[in-house]
């Protein structure tokens, strides 16, 4: 998800988006640690899109 994107999300939208991108990193380091991924980059692409997604929730909670 670009940043871009995420600015355009309502806060409700933020959270859930948050939510789904949490589950879905978990669940993605629970699997690599079984085996690993096919697509380990896929890790890495998803913690960032957690991070922007928390990112601009704290930035809009400041204002």
């Amino acid at each position: 998800m670009k940043q871009s994107e995420v600015k355009e999300l309502s806060v409700a939208e933020l959270q859930e988006e948050l939510g789904k991108s949490q589950k879905a990193y978990s669940d993605l380091k629970m699997a690599h640690a079984v085996s690993p991924l096919e697509n380990p980059i896929q890790l890495r692409t998803v913690r960032r899109d957690v991070a922007r997604l928390a990112t601009e929730l704290t930035k809009r909670e400041q204002q």
